[in-house]
């Protein structure tokens, strides 16, 4: 009986005990359950806030977004207005001023034909005086013209050749002057055309759109890249191209490549045109230290500082005359050398002056003196033998020649800047013009030989004494002097020389 009393409690007590469990189990996972609905509840309404809240910073953005396109709007609307209002007084003022040449044109008419009446009448007065004038004389007009001609002649010949004396003598004392007004006309005529040349350099663009991209909005770009570079950017109507002007070879140089390479990557802005352009620079500079050391290497010349070596690769940029500095330097060092050899001076003196005497055009345009001073005074700097600081200094004679090498140096240079094809102008163009100076002289009348020397800078002319006498030949040397200006293009000026020569012959037997 107690044995199965205690059966019955252990089974209810574990009844009992699966039950509770039971319970207590589904009661936790019930509030499991609970706890996760309201945390998803929590987090959905943490999105529904969030997303509220973009809404309504995006809703605020795009109303900034439209009021700034609005005042944007109303600006260009404002310039628009005021543009159009200066085209109206512009177009107002034109109108205004073509009433005004059109009035003027009518008085002028009106006066021009007041004037052919005026000159009508006194046509008819004139011949009216005229013929009474030849019946009171009882000669024609003709005959009277030749006997005037005739004392004219004989009175004036002596006073025109004393004038003719005393205008050349104030043409020579005013010489200098005119000389210096001619120059400076000259320079006005054709400066512009050379310095173009020598001072631009044309950068090709792979399209008409990267122009705009270039200038960059409100000309930023631009900006940036002159002031960064230092050299003017020209943008106009050339088609597929821009024009980078600068006096200083080298920053164009370093510009036009810079420019180059943003065309072709695209990125253009204020940050990459620094970038290029400091890497180009960095680039030249290494061009231009390899350049003059190679040049040294051709002309066979040792012993330099880099600092001039890097100063002579500069001239690899400059140009004289269509001849490139560095590559003159090279010759005139080969030629000093050839030339030194034959007279038995000293060789490596010789080469080595006249590859460094135009050094001193590689200087900055901000250094005053001539070029010559200049890079005797920047050789000195760096050690240079005091002879080939001498044959530099002196190669334009500005100071004295104190070696046999500085002449070999100012022979080598003038055989370089004269060989044929060096410069512009070859020797086909120089014997043209040779010859065209000798057959214009033999055109004029009296003229039995004319030939041209000194270069073409002065004609001599030997004229036949029974055709011209003295006071003809000053007339013809003026002449010819005046056709040679208005018909030929020449260099500097040219002096014409007449010579009329009298001999009297005779033989005693």
């Amino acid at each position: 009986m107690n044995t199965i009393l205690l059966l019955t409690i252990i089974i209810v007590t574990f009844l009992a005990g699966v039950l509770s469990g039971y319970f207590f189990n589904r009661y936790q996972t019930e509030q499991a359950r609970k706890a996760e609905s309201e945390r998803a509840e929590n987090i959905l309404q943490a999105a529904q806030t969030q997303a509220r809240l973009i809404e309504s910073k995006a809703r605020e953005d795009a109303v900034k977004i439209v009021q700034a396109a609005e005042q944007e709007l109303k600006e260009r609307r404002v310039e628009l207005n005021r543009e159009a209002e200066r085209l109206e007084r512009r177009r107002n003022e034109l109108e205004a001023r073509a009433e005004r040449l059109e009035q003027r044109e009518q008085n002028l008419n009106k006066r021009q034909s007041a004037l052919d009446k005026r000159a009508n009448e006194i046509e008819k007065l004139y011949q009216e005086q005229f013929t009474r004038l030849q019946q009171i004389a009882e000669m024609s007009k003709e005959e009277a013209r030749q006997e005037l001609l005739k004392q004219v002649e004989k009175e004036a010949r002596a006073d025109m050749a004393r004038i003719i004396r005393q205008i050349e003598t104030e043409a020579r004392e005013e010489g200098e002057k005119r000389a210096r007004k001619l120059i400076a006309e000259a320079i006005q005529r054709v400066a512009s055309e050379h310095v173009a040349e020598v001072t631009t350099a044309v950068v090709p663009l792979p399209s008409e759109e990267m122009k705009g991209r270039i200038v960059g909005r409100n000309g930023r770009n631009i900006k940036a890249f002159e002031q960064a570079a230092g050299v003017d950017v020209i943008v106009d109507d050339t088609p597929e191209a821009v024009i980078i002007s600068c006096f200083d070879s080298v920053r164009r140089e370093i510009a036009r490549r810079a420019l180059t390479r943003l065309t072709i990557d695209g990125r253009i802005h204020p940050g990459q045109i620094e970038k290029v352009l400091e890497e180009e620079r960095k680039a030249v500079e290494k061009i231009i230290e390899e350049a003059g050391q190679e040049a040294a290497f051709e002309a066979g010349v040792t012993g330099l500082h880099p600092e001039v070596l890097r100063m002579m690769g500069r001239l690899k940029f400059r140009t004289s005359y269509g001849q490139n500095q560095l590559a003159h330097a090279v010759e005139v060092a080969r030629l000093a050398g050839i030339l030194a050899a034959e007279l038995g001076a000293n060789v490596e003196i010789a080469k080595q002056a006249g590859f460094l005497h135009d050094i001193g055009k590689a200087m900055d345009h901000n250094q005053e003196g001539t070029h010559a001073r200049l890079g005797a005074e920047f050789c000195r700097r760096y050690g240079v033998n005091p002879i080939v600081v001498n044959a530099i200094e002196s190669h334009h004679h500005e100071v004295d020649q104190l070696s046999v090498e500085a002449i070999i140096v100012e022979a080598a240079d003038a055989i370089s800047g004269a060989r044929p094809g060096a410069r512009r102008e070859d020797l086909e163009a120089y014997i043209k013009r040779i010859r065209s100076l000798e057959e214009l002289s033999l055109s004029f009348k009296g003229v039995q030989q004319a030939f041209a020397i000194q270069a073409g800078r002065e004609m001599r002319i030997i004229v036949k004494p029974e055709e011209i006498d003295d006071l003809a030949a000053a007339r013809l040397a003026r002449d010819i002097a005046r056709k040679i200006e208005e018909t030929m293009q020449y260099p500097g000026q040219i002096k014409v020389t007449v010579i009329r020569e009298t001999r009297a012959v005779e033989i005693a037997r």
